[in-house]
């Protein structure tokens, strides 16, 4: 696969081009991420296949988790939409190993790749070559972008539709660009991926919104009432989230309104 030796952030799984020269990666080095103590270390996509493959898991007809095994990185998952016009990639993991190509490929491939924001965009150049399809990334987030080659559109703009209902919706806070994808048929009142745009906490009980996740740094108020309005647009009863343990199934919506009423 093209991509093979080119650099990898062990921290934040983002493969970057030959030509770069910094020695940080610039998603970790930003407020909302974090530099390990130890500083920046690297590793390429080639030796994470020594010892790194890909965990595939069914949650239902159309959806299926995507995890690195054993773990690496922060741990993000990455969820495959089957949809009848052409399947998508809900944000991206940092390892393709052939078992994997195969198995999408059997699924008929993809369409298209969407992300939540910048902590997924690992090596989504080498998933876009693999499987010659579009990246979707929000423009507010395009200086994130170290290796994205011709294959990224940005889409502007509070929502974008896609194919077979499918609709992207930039909700902001965590990143400007931070978006969720929005499926209609995949429950009885819709199904949204939403990455850590918010983050169900272990009692499952309760959704945080925050600018930084692992540095605890707050959102101001106006901007989480920005937030609640649009989630309350949206029609939904099930949330997959970053982690997952992140899955709630039919009362979604409920836990996320009292979440936000906790914000006073």
């Amino acid at each position: 696969m093209n991509g093979n030796h080119l650099k990898i952030c062990t921290e934040c799984g983002t493969q970057y081009p030959n030509d770069y020269n910094n020695d940080l990666c610039i998603i970790c080095k930003d407020e909302r991420q974090a530099m390990p103590q130890s500083g920046q270390t690297w590793t390429t996509h080639e030796k994470l296949l020594e010892k790194h493959s890909v965990k595939i898991k069914k949650i239902n007809e159309h959806l299926y988790e995507l995890l690195v095994n054993p773990g690496f990185s922060i741990g993000q998952r990455a969820l495959l939409i089957l949809s009848e016009s052409g399947n998508i990639l809900w944000d991206c993991i940092p390892l393709l190993d052939e078992g994997l190509v195969e198995f999408i490929n059997t699924k008929g491939g993809l369409k298209a790749i969407a992300f939540s924001h910048p902590h997924y965009y690992s090596n989504m150049k080498m998933w876009a070559e693999t499987f010659n399809c579009t990246i979707y990334i929000h423009e507010n987030d395009r200086q994130w972008v170290a290796n994205g080659g011709d294959f990224i559109e940005y889409w502007p703009g509070n929502q974008l539709e896609l194919w077979d209902q499918l609709k992207l919706h930039n909700i902001g806070g965590h990143f400007e660009g931070s978006s969720i994808i929005e499926i209609p048929w995949m429950s009885e009142n819709g199904t949204l991926l939403i990455g850590d745009t918010m983050y169900l906490s272990p009692s499952m009980k309760h959704f945080a919104t925050m600018r930084s996740y692992p540095n605890r740094i707050p959102l101001p108020l106006h901007e989480i009432r920005r937030i609640e309005k649009r989630f309350e647009e949206i029609q939904y009863d099930t949330i997959y989230g970053f982690y997952p343990y992140q899955n709630v199934n039919n009362n979604a919506k409920e836990i996320v309104r009292s979440s936000f009423a906790a914000y006073q």
